[in-house]
């Protein structure tokens, strides 16, 4: 099997588990987590914002109302994302 759970069996040659390796993976688990919730919040908030009445297709109007929600919440997004990494590199700087 070629799952997240088989890459935990990796062992050292001591047969203990390899914590480098765990954390990594547990790393790599959080963010693609983080990027589904993110995703999630952008399509739920923008969809709400610009579809007023669901169909089979988009109109102009409503695919460049998708389009503009998506790239000024992305942009928020980072911007948030930079002042509270900023602020956390400030306060372990003060340890």
């Amino acid at each position: 099997m070629d799952g997240f759970g088989s890459d935990f069996n990796s062992t050292t040659g001591s047969g203990k588990m390899d914590t480098g390796t765990i954390m990594e993976q547990v790393k790599v688990q959080i963010a693609v987590a983080n990027a589904q919730e993110l995703l999630q919040r952008m399509t739920d908030k923008c969809f709400k914002k610009c579809i007023g009445k669901p169909g089979s297709t988009l109109d102009n109007s409503e695919q460049k109302c998708i389009a503009m929600c998506m790239d000024r919440y992305m942009d928020a997004w980072n911007t948030v994302s930079r002042a509270y990494n900023s602020r956390l590199q400030r306060e372990r700087a003060r340890i």
